[in-house]
C-alpha cells in the first residue's frame, strides 16, 4: 500500500464514522491515527459527550471482531483474558477466549475495575498476547484498546496507575459540543439512530497494510533529536516529578509518522511533532503536588516545553 492509499483509508474511514459523530475531527483523526501506528487511546469527559458512540462508530466502519467490555469493581481479570475450563465429555481442559481476543475492545469505564483487574490489559496492550495458567496466546492484528473514563465522579473508582497510562498512545479528552453540533446532534438522533445503518468501508487487512506502509514516511536526524529535546525537556521540568519515558519518544514519533502520511505528506515536519505532542505526552508526565489539582496542568507543561525547545529546519531530505 502506498502513502496516498493510506490518505483515502483514512478519508474513507472519517466519511463513514462522521455519518454518525457530529464534529470531532481532530479525534477521529487521532483514533485513525491510532488504530494505523498499533497504539491504544484513552477517552476521557464527563458522561454523554459521545465517548462509547465514537468507539462503536469506528468499530463498526471496520470489518473486525470488537468486543465491549464493562468495567466494575468486580471484574475478574479471567472476565478479561479468558479461562481454561474442564469439558466432561472431551474429558480434559479447553480454552474458552475472552473478549480480549478481538481486533477493538472497548473498556468502558475502566477506571471503575480494581487495579488487580487492570493490570491485565498490560500484557496485551504492549506485547498483543495474554498468557493464561503458563500459556502464551497471541492476539489478532490489528489489536486496538479504546478505554473511557468519566474524571469527575471518582467514588467506587481507582486511579490508573503511570505504567498502564504509558501503554496509551493518546488521552483525549471529547469535549462538549458546540451549539450548532448541539442542534444538528437533536437532528441526526430524532427519528433514527445511523449507528445502525452503519457499514464498514475497511477491514483487517487493509489496517495491516496501513500499518506497514506508514514506515514509509521519512524523518531525518533533526526531527530525531528534537523529539529527543522535548523528551528530556520534560524531565527537567521545575512542575514535573517524573518526565516521559522512552516509551512515550517511540509513540511521539510513531504518531508524527502516521500525522504526516494522513496529511499526504512523504516525510515528517517539527509542525507534525507539535501536532501530537500535547495528546501524546501529557498523560506521561507525573506532576508535583502543588500542580495536581490544576486543570489542565500536564497539558500546559508539554505546551510551555514546546516553546523552549529550538524547532529544527524543515528538511525532508535524510532518512535516519
Amino acid at each position: 500500500m502506498s502513502l496516498e492509499s493510506v490518505q483515502r483509508l483514512a478519508d474513507q474511514i472519517r466519511s463513514n464514522v462522521s455519518k454518525v459523530i457530529v464534529g470531532k475531527e481532530d479525534i477521529i483523526d487521532k483514533l485513525l491515527i491510532a488504530i494505523i501506528a498499533s497504539g491504544h487511546v484513552l477517552l476521557e469527559d464527563v458522561p454523554g459527550t459521545g465517548k462509547t458512540l465514537i468507539a462503536k462508530a469506528l468499530s463498526k466502519s471496520l470489518d473486525c471482531t470488537f468486543k465491549r467490555i464493562q468495567f466494575t469493581p468486580d471484574l475478574l481479570p479471567s472476565d478479561l483474558s479468558g479461562i481454561n475450563f474442564y469439558n466432561q465429555k472431551l474429558s480434559e481442559f479447553e480454552f474458552r477466549p475472552g473478549p480480549l481476543f478481538a481486533n477493538i475492545v472497548l473498556a468502558d469505564e475502566i477506571n471503575r475495575a480494581t487495579p488487580r483487574t487492570q493490570s491485565s490489559l498490560l500484557e496485551c496492550m504492549e506485547e498483543r498476547q495474554v498468557t493464561i495458567d503458563g500459556t502464551t496466546h497471541g492476539l489478532d492484528k490489528p489489536f486496538l484498546v479504546i478505554a473511557t473514563q468519566n474524571p469527575i465522579e471518582q467514588q467506587g473508582t481507582f486511579q490508573l496507575p503511570e505504567a498502564q497510562l504509558d501503554r496509551f498512545l493518546f488521552k483525549i479528552k471529547m469535549g462538549y459540543p458546540t451549539s450548532e453540533e448541539g442542534l444538528h446532534i437533536m437532528k441526526r438522533f430524532m427519528s433514527d439512530n445511523p449507528l445502525e445503518q452503519l457499514a464498514p468501508v475497511a477491514n483487517a487487512a487493509d489496517i495491516a497494510e496501513a500499518q506497514r506502509a506508514y514506515l514509509q514516511v521519512l524523518v531525518n536526524e533533526d526531527i530525531l533529536r528534537y523529539i529527543m529535546s522535548i523528551v528530556e525537556a520534560t524531565r527537567n521540568h521545575t512542575d514535573a516529578a517524573l518526565g516521559v519515558s522512552p516509551r512515550g519518544s517511540q509513540a511521539l514519533l510513531r504518531a508524527s509518522q502516521v500525522y504526516a502520511a494522513l496529511q499526504g505528506r512523504e516525510y515528517v515536519k517539527p509542525d507534525d511533532v507539535k501536532a501530537m505532542a500535547v495528546p501524546v505526552l501529557a498523560h506521561r508526565i507525573a506532576l508535583r503536588s502543588s500542580q495536581r489539582l490544576r486543570p489542565d496542568a500536564a497539558e500546559n507543561v508539554i505546551e510551555s516545553v514546546l516553546r523552549s525547545v529550538v524547532v529544527p529546519a524543515d528538511s525532508p531530505l535524510v532518512k535516519y
